[in-house]
């Protein structure tokens, strides 16, 4: 089986995955792509939050077949320690991470957010972003997806004033 992931096709040994399996598990121990992580494995906690065709998705419930044919995108696709993404750099502006087990997945829901809506309110943010941080930093989260939503909009376009013709007074 193939499957995009991070924006490479990568084929998959037919005797390593059963269609079945949970994407976190081909994502982890087939393709050795450790930045997803497990918690819970009910869907319940996000640490193992990718993005399957542009949607932020539990990987932990959800089978290798349901993202066939699809692109994959992993924490390890969302920056570079020489180009960080707009939350990474939020999110140790804010210092947000803690224990930083639940981050790779609390970083790729903040993406499918702002992908969604490039100006959440609090309740927005609230809304979508349902994994378990155990550290409790919800508040420093919350405005560090703020700080990247900013950091993330197009500048505006600056106005000229108008060109008066040399002799001229305005």
């Amino acid at each position: 089986m193939d499957l995009s992931i991070n924006g490479r096709t990568q084929s998959l040994p037919d005797d390593a995955v059963d269609p079945d399996m949970p994407l976190l598990w081909v994502l982890r121990d087939v393709l050795n792509l450790t930045g997803t992580k497990f918690g819970c494995g009910i869907a319940a906690c996000g640490a193992c939050t990718v993005h399957v065709d542009g949607q932020a998705v539990r990987s932990c419930v959800t089978p290798l077949a349901a993202a066939a044919g699809k692109p994959v995108a992993t924490i390890e696709a969302l920056g570079s320690a020489a180009q960080p993404h707009a939350l990474q750099q939020a999110w140790i502006a804010h210092q947000v991470p803690q224990c930083g087990y639940c981050q790779s997945g609390m970083l790729m829901a903040a993406a499918a957010l702002l992908a969604a809506n490039a100006d959440p309110s609090d309740a927005d943010i609230d809304a979508a972003i349902t994994n378990i941080c155990r550290c409790g930093t919800y508040p420093r989260i919350r405005e560090a997806i703020k700080t990247a939503a900013r950091a993330m909009r197009p500048a505006p376009a600056r106005r000229r004033p108008p060109r008066v013709p040399p002799g001229e007074l305005a």
